[in-house]
């Protein structure tokens, strides 16, 4: 299925570049946010609802093995020989949040485990860090570029900030979700059941 998505877009995500990279193989549709460290964007996470999209911006410096499950260690260590090009950020997806959701517990969080890179030590960091509010968790409908693009960096990029504005326009067009609308649907249903429960 083809959809209609905006043409361009000038704002991305901040997120592990080994998310990213399965988020837009379909081997991943979660995220996990908590607020951004940079004072300007602590509560950034109340701009993450339904229908909010952006493209993937793949960190690297943050990316920590020990918080990630082992079999996902192969994944971060090609992320990092593929990041061999200094000054340059490659943006290759786009994504929709399609779900969203409020955890406050890590039981909570971790019955969705299986569906993401993160281990328990990470997810209760998540919880742990600033208590009296919850994670969020949010779904993605993701769509691989046509045509990724390669940015240079710029200072306007740095700092902790979660939401980026790239200062320039990345065509889209139109382009295909990378997980058929069936198995997502499946996938989304049965994350929604078990944060719901």
């Amino acid at each position: 299925m083809i959809s209609i998505l905006p043409p361009s877009s000038s704002f991305a995500l901040k997120e592990w570049a080994t998310a990213c990279l399965l988020l837009k193989e379909g081997r991943q549709i979660v995220i996990i946010r908590k607020g951004g460290i940079d004072a300007a964007d602590r509560d950034f996470t109340s701009d993450l609802t339904v229908e909010s999209e952006f493209l993937l911006f793949p960190t690297y410096e943050h990316q920590d093995k020990a918080l990630i499950k082992n079999q996902f260690h192969t994944d971060l260590l090609n992320t990092i020989e593929e990041n061999d090009v200094p000054g340059l950020i490659n943006l290759s997806a786009f994504a929709k949040i399609t779900h969203r959701f409020e955890v406050e517990s890590t039981e909570s969080l971790n019955t969705i485990s299986r569906f993401h890179i993160w281990n328990e030590t990470y997810t209760e960091k998540r919880i742990n860090w600033k208590p009296a509010k919850p994670a969020v968790v949010a779904l993605l409908r993701v769509y691989p570029l046509i045509q990724p693009q390669a940015l240079p960096v710029l200072p306007e990029y740095g700092n902790c900030k979660s939401i980026v504005d790239l200062c320039q326009e990345v065509p889209m067009g139109e382009l295909e979700p990378i997980i058929p609308n069936i198995e997502y649907d499946s996938i989304s249903q049965e994350i929604s059941e078990l944060l719901n429960s």
